[in-house]
């Protein structure tokens, strides 16, 4: 099957390389959605058909986020290629994997338009410099960066149901665990409540936090803390800080 070239595709754009930028905003998605990995690289056969030989592909945002463009070496990386005039075409297998800011979008949209780089995705070719393309790019990155807002206001909307209802719980406090998802209860291990006991009847006996502090490191003996390890909550002994 024959691939139609765009007639904006032209000698000079096809001299300089092409770029298959990926990326997948979280850890979680390079892990298990391995499908949309297979779709973008597979976007370096589409810029074959339509003409490059030379196709670099910049991986390195894999597992980043698109809302915060300077964290990300791929896309700062990409800016700097483009704005040396060596990259004929951009590619993504959409726009919004490319930028969930305006700053950024902005910023790489002027960068092509200048150096004259094609901007293309699964499906279409857009040329920064065509009124046409520009305004449907514009539109695209606009939709990208209010879809990005509505996910972050929902998510804060069922935060705030779920305060209202009593039932949030960013990190639980040592000697309690949730129970069901929605209530807490007294940890079941008899060294945490031990533990915890003891230092309110120390406490009761010195009446200072700052001498309590003391005799624990006196004592060398931990204390239970909560910590998030991996996005989950684990319990670990430490002396008291």
């Amino acid at each position: 099957m024959t691939t139609m070239v765009p007639p904006k595709i032209t000698a000079d754009h096809l001299a300089r390389k092409a770029i298959v930028y990926l990326r997948q905003a979280t850890p979680k998605q390079v892990m298990h959605n391995k499908e949309s990995q297979r779709l973008q690289y597979a976007l370096v056969d589409r810029a074959r058909a339509l003409g490059w030989h030379q196709v670099e592909v910049i991986d390195d945002d894999l597992g980043h986020s698109a809302s915060d463009g300077t964290a990300r070496r791929g896309f700062q990386d990409l800016l700097a290629a483009v704005a040396l005039g060596d990259v004929g075409m951009v590619l993504s297998i959409e726009v919004s994997r490319l930028s969930r800011t305006e700053k950024d979008w902005c910023h790489l949209l002027e960068i092509c338009k200048v150096c004259g780089t094609l901007v293309g995705d699964a499906e279409h070719v857009y040329d920064v410099n065509v009124m046409d393309d520009q305004l449907i790019l514009g539109i695209k990155g606009t939709l990208s960066v209010v879809e990005l807002s509505v996910l972050k206001a929902r998510l804060w909307q069922g935060q705030e149901h779920k305060a209202q209802r009593g039932e949030l719980y960013k990190l639980i406090a040592p000697g309690y665990i949730c129970a069901d998802g929605k209530s807490l209860v007294k940890d079941p291990n008899v060294r945490v409540q031990q533990t915890i006991e003891l230092g309110f009847e120390k406490f009761r006996e010195l009446w200072s936090v700052r001498q309590v502090f003391q005799w624990l490191h006196e004592e060398h003996l931990e204390l239970p803390v909560n910590k998030s390890v991996g996005g989950k909550t684990q319990l670990v002994w430490q002396l008291p800080t």
